[in-house]
């Protein structure tokens, strides 16, 4: 079972290692929202239902009420609970529908890399980026290195990069993720003040 560091908080930490769905979660829950509290929103979850695992049949079943007020809180699981209880909902039923409700089987049989990343990136809420990311995560702190998965991680998956949450290992590797995102969000915000400079 992995350790991981990512929420610097133990027992959030402790779920995201020996639960799959909690990791997978987590990367959902990274969105317009601090990355340290998103992946701890699965422990709040988990607290909220009673549950020491996370179950992807017991949220998929779940009356979308009840589920709506786990994550209102206070403290809200996350910053927009309506649109993000609806979204975990649809993930855990794809996962009922296609793994058995099983996060693990996402790569537990992948062949390859391109596997992997084509089937996190079926899942609700999971774009290009977060795929990767999730890919690069999985290699990098899980145990998960199908052949290819570096590649299939694009940037995400380089050796010693500060890229992503999958670089994250404690409090300095937080601190340096965070400046390098800090540093591309000015970079984007640069080039898109500059674009219409250069178009006119």
């Amino acid at each position: 079972m992995p350790q991981l560091r990512i929420t610097q908080d133990d027992a959030a930490d402790d779920l995201l290692g020996r639960d799959p769905l909690a990791l997978v979660l987590g990367m959902l829950f990274d969105q317009q929202f601090p990355m340290e509290r998103a992946f701890a929103g699965p422990r709040l979850l988990a607290d909220r239902m009673g549950v020491d695992t996370l179950s992807a049949a017991g949220i998929a079943d779940a009356d979308p009420d009840r589920l709506l007020a786990w994550f209102q809180g206070p403290p809200a699981v996350h910053r927009y609970p309506g649109s993000m209880a609806a979204r975990v909902q649809a993930l855990c039923r794809l996962l009922l529908e296609r793994y058995d409700g099983r996060a693990d089987a996402l790569w537990s049989d992948a062949p390859d890399g391109a596997t992997l990343l084509r089937r996190i990136g079926e899942l609700p809420g999971f774009g290009a980026q977060k795929a990767k990311i999730l890919v690069a995560l999985l290699g990098k702190q899980y145990g998960v290195t199908p052949p290819g998965w570096r590649e299939a991680a694009g940037s995400y998956g380089e050796e010693g990069s500060r890229r992503s949450v999958a670089d994250i290992t404690g409090p300095e590797s937080l601190a340096e993720v965070r400046a390098a995102k800090q540093e591309a969000k000015k970079v984007a915000k640069q080039a898109a003040e500059t674009a219409p400079a250069a178009r006119s």
